[in-house]
């Protein structure tokens, strides 16, 4: 599969790692949600069982929507499903380059996030600036790893509970074995 279809995730996380609470994001931020669609728009999106079922609305629109899960018999109506990692980043991989694409999201959850992130090329970051409580966490980075590469800051407000930071992050060099 051609290397020029980089390999991204797209998380908001609040200071603690927390990105979600029984299943839902703890926190509302209309901006950041404008920001996930305007990027994603287009490209593949991967994302667990839960974060599938979490959904408002199935599938998202303009993007092909993947599920990963353990349980082979699934279905996801609107979506291609998974039980293998490996296959379905390359299944992603091949509709980003069939439809143009040169990206691939993994949306989540916290273990899509975790089998995802050493083979990240880069991360797009929301750091929300608040401690909720939650079950689902964000991996720790390796910042030797990783280069902001931009940043911008929104501030609480209409829609957003707290302020934010989205950011992006460019891994710092490549792994021979990826």
């Amino acid at each position: 599969m051609p290397r020029s279809v980089k390999l991204c995730l797209i998380a908001a996380r609040a200071q603690n790692g927390v990105i979600g609470s029984q299943g839902q994001l703890p926190w509302r931020l209309k901006s950041d949600l404008a920001f996930f669609k305007k990027v994603t728009l287009g490209c593949p999106i991967l994302m667990g069982r839960k974060t599938w079922e979490s959904l408002p609305f199935k599938p998202l629109k303009g993007r092909e929507n993947i599920v990963m899960t353990r349980d082979w018999a699934y279905a996801a109506d609107g979506a291609r499903v998974y039980s293998s990692f490996p296959a379905a980043v390359n299944s992603a991989r091949a509709v980003a380059t069939r439809e143009g694409a040169d990206k691939v999201f993994l949306i989540g959850g916290e273990a899509i996030y975790r089998l995802g992130l050493p083979l990240a090329d880069r991360l797009y970051l929301t750091d929300v600036e608040a401690e909720p409580e939650g079950d689902a966490h964000f991996p720790p980075l390796d910042p030797g790893e990783w280069e902001e590469t931009s940043a911008e800051r929104f501030e609480a407000g209409d829609g957003d509970d707290f302020a934010f930071t989205i950011r992006q992050m460019d891994r710092v060099h490549a792994y021979a074995s990826r």
